[in-house]
């Protein structure tokens, strides 16, 4: 049906969002054509608010060349030469917009990891940086509502839990811990909603901690800064979790409270953590911060970040959801691929979101770059919330693998050191991240190459007996397909993993020390 338009009179005030609208519009017209391309959403929470944050992408999100380096190079020396390029980029490219921010009383935040810059800017700054030449896009920088499994089910009264989780047991940690190998000698850095960390289970192996007091500085850092309605407050100076996925998470890694309660894969290896989640909600924003940080951990300051005290694992248990707004483009592939490139491998949720076939479709686990993993249960079916691939432009098969994911018991963030189950591919991903550890802790010289432990977990993994009660098949391949889109390369198995390695003669056995 057509309607007829009404003439409006001149004496009638327009709606105020049509006024906001109005006023962007006129401010970009006013200023000198524009060089960057302004996502749209940008100009819709500019024109509501008043004022907008946003991430100033510049042109060059290329890896530095590190070309004279040998490739059987210290992955410690690799890791600082890296570290070392992206900031030269960054200060070289990025200072005179830095300049100018300052200049102008533009709120602003600098990264490196990705040549990427966070303001909160109003109308008519965003026209001017629109017409800059040294800016490629403006994006948002929207609050992304994670879909994270939040209640836990607590253990019944009277029930004892297993001394051995079941996710533990299945991926046969204990049989490598029974050589000796518990993790000693790694880090493992846990990306997420905060870490309560004086849980009894946690606690001990907090890098942090040692044994009778804490340091936070390089060891925790906090990317909220301005989130509201979140109980652990903005920069916080020790690690908190107003949330629990992120307590949760870090104790199937790593969480052990040398009693009845084995939660954790690797419980010699050492975590520490960054917030990237306030209340459930990320940003791209944080995302990059935290994952900067991991590559160079700093002070309690935020400053003098040195790549020595990176972690060889990280385990992210978080989306950039594009329906919620994540319009990210290249910065944050940019970010990932550097972690990787820093020699410490990077795990990843595949996302909850099966069973249906093309569910894995948020950053980071559409990267190559990231070891992507889906959910199983006790029985080695695949969890029916699990994110099946094809990824459409990957160059191999997501999800890598699967690791227990459904009905996992771990600590929770209240203040009574309880434990409660909690099912998701956020649950899977930190069974990977502690199996890469006990590898690294048997061999210390797959430290810092990140591609070899992924290759060593999905060659070994469990393929035979893995089940998918919800779903034939995906992008023409089925469950008696290997790899497929559905398990990946399979269940890993960690002791397979190691007696893989062990019988790997071109893997060194000496490593290099823990710095």
């Amino acid at each position: 049906m057509i309607r007829s338009r009404t003439r409006v009179s001149a004496t009638i005030r327009p709606a105020p969002r049509l006024r906001c609208l109005a006023a962007v519009a006129w401010a970009l017209l006013a200023a000198p054509a524009c060089a960057a391309t302004i996502e749209p959403a940008v100009l819709e929470r500019v024109a509501r608010d008043g004022t907008v944050e946003a991430l100033l992408v510049l042109p060059d999100q290329s890896r530095p060349m590190l070309a004279p380096l040998a490739a059987a190079v210290d992955p410690r020396i690799r890791r600082h030469v890296l570290v070392d390029a992206l900031r030269a980029r960054a200060d070289a490219q990025q200072a005179d917009l830095r300049a100018w921010l300052r200049g102008q009383g533009v709120e602003h935040r600098a990264w490196w990891i990705a040549n990427v810059v966070w303001v909160r800017t109003t109308p008519a700054t965003l026209a001017l940086l629109a017409a800059r030449d040294d800016i490629a896009h403006i994006r948002a920088n929207p609050r992304l509502a994670q879909a994270l499994p939040q209640a836990a089910r607590p253990a019944r009264a009277g029930h004892a839990p297993a001394a051995i989780e079941y996710g533990v047991a299945q991926i046969n940690a204990p049989a490598v811990w029974a050589l000796g190998h518990t993790g000693q000698g790694v880090v493992v850095a846990v990306a997420d909603t905060g870490i309560r960390w004086d849980h009894a289970a946690l606690r001990p192996h907090y890098r942090g901690w040692n044994g009778s007091s804490a340091s936070h500085a390089y060891n925790w850092h906090d990317a909220i800064h301005d989130a509201a309605g979140n109980s652990c407050g903005n920069d916080a100076g020790a690690p908190c979790d107003d949330y629990g996925h992120g307590t949760h998470v870090t104790g199937t890694v790593i969480g052990d409270d040398g009693g009845a309660n084995q939660i954790g894969v690797a419980p010699g290896a050492q975590w520490i953590g960054c917030r990237n989640m306030a209340a459930g909600y990320g940003t791209p924003a944080r995302y990059i911060e935290c994952m900067q940080w991991t590559l160079a951990p700093t002070d309690a300051n935020g400053q003098n970040p040195d790549p020595d005290r990176a972690p060889d694992v990280s385990s992210n248990s978080w989306g950039c959801l594009a329906t919620e707004g994540c319009s990210s483009g290249e910065e944050i592939r940019a970010a990932v691929d550097n972690v990787v490139a820093g020699g410490i491998l990077f795990v990843a949720a595949a996302g909850n979101d099966g069973p249906a076939c093309n569910t894995i479709g948020d950053p980071p686990a559409t990267y190559d770059s990231a070891f992507v993993v889906g959910a199983s249960n006790a029985a080695d079916a695949i969890a029916a919330f699990s994110s099946r691939g094809p990824v459409a432009g990957a160059t191999h098969v997501h999800p890598d693998v699967v690791a227990p994911g459904a009905g996992v018991r771990s600590a929770l963030r209240d203040a009574t050191n309880s434990y409660g189950n909690k099912s998701g591919t956020s649950m899977a991903a930190p069974h990977v991240a502690g199996a890469a550890a006990l590898l690294m802790s048997a061999l210390p010289a797959l430290r810092g190459h990140p591609q070899q432990v992924a290759q060593l977990l999905r060659d070994t993994a469990v393929w035979q007996g893995i089940t998918d009660p919800y779903n034939s098949g995906c992008g023409g391949l089925t469950l008696a397909d290997r790899p497929n889109h559905q398990a990946g390369w399979g269940r890993i198995d960690v002791w397979a993993a190691l007696q893989a390695a062990l019988a790997d003669d071109t893997i060194l056995q000496d490593g290099f020390d823990s710095p």
